[in-house]
């Protein structure tokens, strides 16, 4: 199973981060891809200089908005397949 982790350390929630999550698990669940994919919370990336911390199988994070997270997912996740 592939992993999604999102920072919820103290300055990404502030930055939206359990939007981000919520996010994810809706289109997750759009997409039926709840089997193959696991969401999970992380504390603190140490990139709390930029959005919110997403990492996709343990990668360096990548930082996302809740404005711009559909489309994350859409590139990183749906194109993975």
């Amino acid at each position: 199973m592939r992993v999604i982790s999102v920072c919820v350390g103290s300055s990404c929630h502030l930055k939206g981060s359990y939007d981000i999550i919520r996010i994810f698990k809706e289109l997750l669940n759009k997409y039926n891809l709840e089997n193959e994919w696991e969401l999970k919370a992380e504390f603190c990336c140490n990139n709390c200089r930029n959005p919110v911390s997403v990492k996709i199988d343990g990668s360096n994070p990548y930082s996302v908005s809740s404005d711009d997270a559909e489309a994350f997912f859409r590139e990183k996740i749906l194109e993975a397949k």
